[in-house]
């Protein structure tokens, strides 16, 4: 029985590192751009001048 509460212990230790990590990266600006990936596909790759 012991062992279940360690282990629920542990693991409510490491759902907490996420969330805060989580909050890190929402605070830090990761998420802020979401309309230029989904466009992106569309542009064309610039072409090198350089073939001869």
């Amino acid at each position: 029985m012991s062992a279940i509460y360690l282990l629920i212990g542990v693991s409510f230790l490491i759902a907490l590192g996420f969330l805060m990590s989580f909050i890190f990266a929402i605070k830090s600006g990761q998420y802020d751009d979401t309309h230029t990936p989904s466009i992106r596909i569309l542009f064309d790759d610039e072409q090198s001048e350089s073939k001869n």
